[in-house]
């Protein structure tokens, strides 16, 4: 489709296919990070402003800065006078929202905005003639992007629904639910080995770095363990705790005696037993710390449990840290972090981070950067540069350093591994979190905005980022994407690759401690994503055939 309003960009193949589908069907899109579900949104407002000019379109995503990414990319590539584009936000008064939603053609928001406003009556859905919501695997249970889709179904006249995501998981129930939720009639999915898709894809280097959990380290996990099915014994024995036990299941265990004793059930059992579980958890998450993490973070945890027992936080706690085998476990790690010992895929990470340094450095000499250059020009001129970032600069295919993303769990670890590899010649790192919390460590969106435009411009070559840069924000093709841990969520593991290999080369690496649940993590995380394009599919194939059809017009007629 050669469309006469886009600017300086061309669809490729595929999204002229998924385009297709979504003119005349509300679509959930299943498309990898980075290779262009905004284009589609794009070319679909397009042709429902087209088709129906005096209407409104509304794009949600579910954070302010992504809305303003939308925005922006809306903006670059449409004329100036197609349509009047504006974005909603908490801080703009509600008056004044109410005025810009009657002179606006497209409005990008977050959900809580525009949820908030409906809930009040400040206007309604009826003139909207297309309802986008990014990142759509959010679209169970309460979130705000169900109860406006059901009064969009509910109000508009001219109704498109187009739900994005790079995953929307791999539950069956949960796909379900999402496509219940927003009305969706058809699928396109699409991976990075898909026939259409593949060719405008870089190739993906993968390796799978195992470590050693160190002897020293399994001593203090051992005692650990005895304090913990202490506490398990003890829930066992109140009768209150069966089956599998993990620390998802505590999670809920904690949540049903919170729920009893708030209802008034001071059964002296659960109160006991609540004291129990709790203290189980913070033993659950000690040992996440030791075996995943890096032993500062562990030992930074202690304190603060001591730390909480000074000031009679908890009676449990309290007697946790009285224990003796507690004790060894703290006095253990303060030997250890004196001999300057640290987990070893901490070690692991500074060697990676050297080697591929230098192995940049010696190609950028050989080469002078021409090939890259090169391909990323032959790239666009083939088959249109159609993909999420496709205004990768030539001075970033010139980069003397390579760009890495180093994905981790927790701000300490994220925190303890900047300051590590600030220490290695040409390392620029920041830590990349998210908004400030109690701890008074985290970053506002204007900071983080800043350290995204310092990766970008080279400023610094390595982010090293908690979950905040897994989803939607525009951040700069990287060379490789290094897991400090594996993460059991299929949805997060392929936020998280699809960071490289879209316009380069890039590299996957995955790190991986040994007889540790990191090692159960990374095969949970990998037949969860094999199960999620089945589940996909099936649903696809589903709602093809009208399978999925009566309980939708069922739950229609409900809202």
């Amino acid at each position: 489709m050669k469309n006469k309003f886009l600017k300086n960009i061309t669809p490729r193949d595929y999204q002229e296919k998924i385009f297709k589908t979504c003119k005349d069907k509300n679509c959930l899109v299943v498309l990898p990070t980075g290779i262009g579900k905004t284009l589609i949104a794009l070319m679909l407002a397009i042709e429902r402003m087209e088709k129906f000019p005096t209407k409104k379109i509304v794009f949600l995503a579910p954070t302010k800065p992504l809305a303003e990414q939308h925005l922006s990319y809306f903006k670059k590539y449409l004329p100036e006078l197609f349509a009047e584009m504006e974005l909603f936000t908490g801080a703009v008064i509600a008056q004044k929202r109410k005025k810009i939603w009657q002179t606006s053609d497209i409005i990008f928001s977050t959900p809580q905005c525009i949820a908030n406003d409906l809930k009040k009556n400040l206007y309604d859905l009826t003139e909207v003639s297309l309802l986008i919501e990014d990142e759509a695997h959010r679209c169970t249970k309460n979130y705000d992007y169900n109860y406006i889709a059901r009064v969009y179904n509910r109000q508009a006249k001219e109704k498109r629904i187009l739900a994005l995501t790079a995953s929307p998981g791999s539950d069956s129930k949960k796909i379900k639910e999402i496509c219940d939720n927003l009305f969706i009639e058809s699928v396109e999915v699409r991976t990075r080995d898909s026939e259409d898709v593949k060719e405008y894809l870089q190739e993906l280097d993968f390796e799978k770095i195992l470590v050693e959990f160190p002897k020293e380290f399994e001593e203090i996990r051992q005692v650990i363990l005895v304090l913990y099915n202490q506490y398990i014994e003890e829930l066992k024995k109140r009768k209150i705790l069966f089956g599998q036990i993990n620390k998802t299941r505590l999670l809920q265990l904690q949540k049903e005696i919170s729920s009893s004793l708030a209802r008034g059930n001071r059964n002296f059992n659960y109160m006991l037993g609540a004291s129990a579980c709790a203290q189980a958890i913070k033993l659950q998450h000690a040992l996440e710390l030791l075996e995943t993490q890096t032993l500062a973070s562990f030992n930074k945890y202690l304190k603060n449990l001591f730390s909480q027992a000074s000031k009679k936080q908890s009676k449990g706690v309290v007697k946790l840290v009285k224990k003796p085998e507690f004790n060894f476990i703290f006095m253990s790690s303060n030997e250890l972090l004196t001999k300057e010992s640290e987990h070893p895929k901490l070690e692991k990470l500074g060697e990676i981070i050297q080697e591929e340094f230098v192995n940049h450095k010696n190609k950028v000499k050989e080469k002078k950067g021409a090939d890259l250059i090169n391909s990323v020009q032959l790239l666009g001129g083939r088959k249109g540069d159609g993909g999420g970032l496709s205004n990768l600069k030539e001075k970033g295919a010139k980069q003397k350093t390579p760009k890495i993303i180093i994905f981790t769990q927790f701000r300490d670890t994220a925190k303890t591994i900047s300051q590590k590899l600030n220490k290695i010649n040409g390392v620029m790192a920041k830590v990349f979190v998210g908004q400030l919390k109690k701890d008074g460590m985290g970053l506002t969106q204007k900071e983080q905005k800043k350290v995204i435009e310092e990766f970008s411009s080279g400023k610094i070559n390595i982010l090293v980022a908690t979950s905040i840069a897994e989803e939607g924000l525009d951040i700069p093709e990287v060379n490789s994407v290094i897991f400090y841990e594996p993460i059991p969520s299929a949805i997060r593991a392929i936020q998280r690759a699809g960071r490289t290999a879209r316009l380069m080369k890039g590299k996957l690496i995955v790190l991986i401690t040994k007889n540790t649940r990191d090692e159960a993590y990374y095969y949970v995380s990998r037949s969860r994503e094999k199960k999620m394009h089945r589940v996909i599919s099936a649903i696809k194939n589903d709602l093809e055939n009208g399978k999925l059809k009566k309980k939708k017009e069922f739950q229609k007629k409900l809202k």
